[in-house]
């Protein structure tokens, strides 16, 4: 068995010119190794980057034996003494690149096979093979460096709070079951056989509670579950920085997060936020964007031409204005001749996945235009629409007509972010933040065919709008909130309903009987029986503002263990099957489903 006797003193970049003549002890593993022929260099490898190793043959046999055993993952430890690296061998792309390590001492701690994948930055090798083997993705220094700047975010955040007088606060991961929202994460108790928790989606009426208890200002970084199809930037587990305070109003939330988000962008990425940071109602966001979480870093703005083309002779342009429904385009400017027929023709295909029907489009180019819908308009209503677009030569404009308007903002809204990716458009250190305010309190769900709460049920509704719940719930705005960063829904809250009435009126409007209401939220409503203080919160998803800071284009970047597309993690194999015997101490039994 190998023996650990040199206890390291320094890690790798710890060390500079300045330590040159120290003897120090380091440890970790051996990136690569180059044997010269009597004298052999080792590049360490740490969690905080290289160091070079050099021994030789004639100052001491026995070292140079063993480095010569070494190979690439190997473990080990080392001492000797910082040295400046001769002339012509300063490495200037290594932190560590004008000194290196002459041995006095070495031991193997332990061997390695040859990884599945070189452990290198940056790797291109397939996802799943790295997810499959995730300890040896996790060497990479690039998601060594995600992971540090985790925990950096995890401190700054703990600290912030803790300044502003949050107190930190752990909630039951072992709930009760609710409705609403996504489906629960249930789990069977065995002492009550046929009952079951529910993993949190989240820790909100908990953290309601705190407020009713007296906790004034609570936060937490809460790990929560939701059993959904799993989407871009979305995982079954994930965490969210929670917070809840009382004795406030939407500005007053909206001022301690600005500060927080102020110092967590200054301490990690070096980037000093102007504040107060702009913010957009939803209905602005949806009529200039088509998305109430727009990316800002880029034009090409929706335009409505509903009134234009109303009457028309393009019998799709007319047939949905006359249906209610609105024909609205995109102006993507200056980058006509970056867009051929062919990619034209290919982005009617992409708008269909978001339930469009097609895209009509029109492209000037060199002083002439050609358009797949212009010989169905007169020449007025053409030279209205180009000059309400805007157009100039090298425009292109795309358009789509539905008789929702959902269809028609998401659509668009994704093909104004599709072409700015593909044109090249998103630069990755480019920073822009807003609130998005003053949401809907309900949306439409077609499938449930009822209205739903657009965030939660405990939502408060706008003051001017309260007499609206009972007569005509569609127009209630809330008093909800959202931040936005680079067309990413990084964190949103609202202020919470604390008054019983209208707390059921929320339920009704949404289809929650009384009966159902006291069986699933009978605590909270009797809680607030007791005095209940004005209160509003909000939470981040931790994981996407990690992949925000970080630069990443995947959340699966910054959790140390995710799960794929399937809801399964690939190195442990979870979910798995279980024993019988566990079944049966639960009461459970799997019965198979027919096809």
């Amino acid at each position: 068995m190998a023996k650990y006797t040199l206890k390291r003193t320094h890690y790798c970049t710890d060390l500079s010119a300045a330590d040159i003549g120290s003897v120090v002890n380091v440890c970790g593993w051996v990136q690569r190794s180059r044997n010269l022929g009597g004298i052999i260099f080792v590049a360490l490898r740490d969690r905080t980057g290289l160091l070079q190793l050099r021994t030789s043959e004639a100052e001491n046999k026995e070292i140079f034996d063993l480095a010569c055993e070494l190979k690439g993952e190997y473990v080990i430890a080392a001492r000797g003494t910082v040295c400046p690296r001769e002339d012509g061998n300063v490495n200037p792309n290594m932190k560590t690149g004008e000194i290196e390590i002459n041995l006095t001492a070495l031991e193997i701690l332990s061997e390695a096979e040859t990884p599945p994948f070189e452990i290198v930055e940056n790797s291109n090798v397939k996802e799943e093979k790295r997810l499959t083997n995730r300890y040896l993705d996790l060497r990479r220094p690039d998601l060594q460096r995600v992971m540090i700047m985790r925990h950096k975010v995890a401190a700054i955040t703990h600290d912030y709070f803790d300044k502003n007088g949050f107190l930190e606060i752990e909630t039951p991961i072992l709930a009760k079951p609710t409705p609403e929202g996504a489906r629960d994460y249930l789990v069977p108790s065995r002492v009550n056989k046929g009952s079951f928790y529910a993993l949190p989606q989240s820790p909100q009426l908990y953290k309601q509670l705190l407020m009713v208890a007296g906790y004034d200002r609570y936060m937490q970084i809460a790990r929560c579950f939701r059993d959904e199809d799993l989407r871009a930037h979305r995982q079954p587990e994930f965490t969210q920085i929670d917070l809840e305070m009382s004795f406030v109003d939407v500005d007053d939330v909206i001022s301690v997060n600005e500060g927080f988000l102020k110092r967590l962008f200054k301490e990690t990425i070096g980037v000093d936020l102007q504040l107060p940071l702009p913010r957009m109602k939803y209905a602005e966001a949806m009529d200039r964007f088509g998305s109430d979480k727009p990316d800002l870093r880029f034009g090409f703005e929706l335009r409505d031409l509903s009134d234009i083309v109303a009457g028309c002779g393009f019998k799709v342009f007319a047939d949905t204005v006359a249906a209610g429904g609105s024909v609205r385009a995109i102006n993507v400017k200056g980058f006509a001749d970056k867009l051929p027929r062919r990619e034209i023709d290919g982005l009617a295909e992409f708008v269909k996945t978001y339930r469009a029907k097609g895209l009509a489009w029109a492209k000037l180019a060199n002083g002439e235009m050609t358009s797949s819908f212009a010989k169905f308009l007169t020449a007025d209503e053409m030279k209205a629409i180009l000059e309400r677009m805007d157009a100039c030569d090298n425009d292109v404009i795309f358009v789509v007509a539905d008789t929702k308007n959902k269809v028609v903002f998401d659509s668009l809204g994704a093909l104004r972010c599709e072409l700015a990716e593909r044109l090249g458009l998103l630069k990755a250190d480019d920073y822009k933040l807003l609130w998005i305010t003053d949401f809907p309190l309900f949306e439409y769900d077609e499938e449930e065919d009822r209205l739903v709460a657009m965030h939660h049920p405990f939502t408060a509704p706008m003051d001017d709008d309260l007499e609206l719940l009972d007569t005509d719930p569609q127009k209630v705005h809330a008093k909800a909130y959202d931040i936005v960063i680079n067309g990413v829904e990084a964190g949103g809250g609202s202020l919470r309903i604390f008054s019983s009435e209208i707390q059921n009126k929320m339920f009704r409007a949404i289809g929650i009987s009384e009966e159902t209401a006291q069986l699933k939220f009978g605590y909270l409503l009797e809680a607030f029986k007791y005095g209940v203080p004005p209160h509003g919160g909000m939470a981040y998803g931790l994981d996407r503002l990690m992949m925000i800071l970080s630069g990443r284009d995947s959340i699966r970047d910054v959790i140390a263990f995710p799960k794929v597309q399937t809801a399964a993690e690939l190195m442990t194999g979870s979910p798995s099957g279980v024993e019988q015997a566990q079944l049966d101490e639960l009461g459970i039994a799997i019965v198979a489903k027919d096809e």
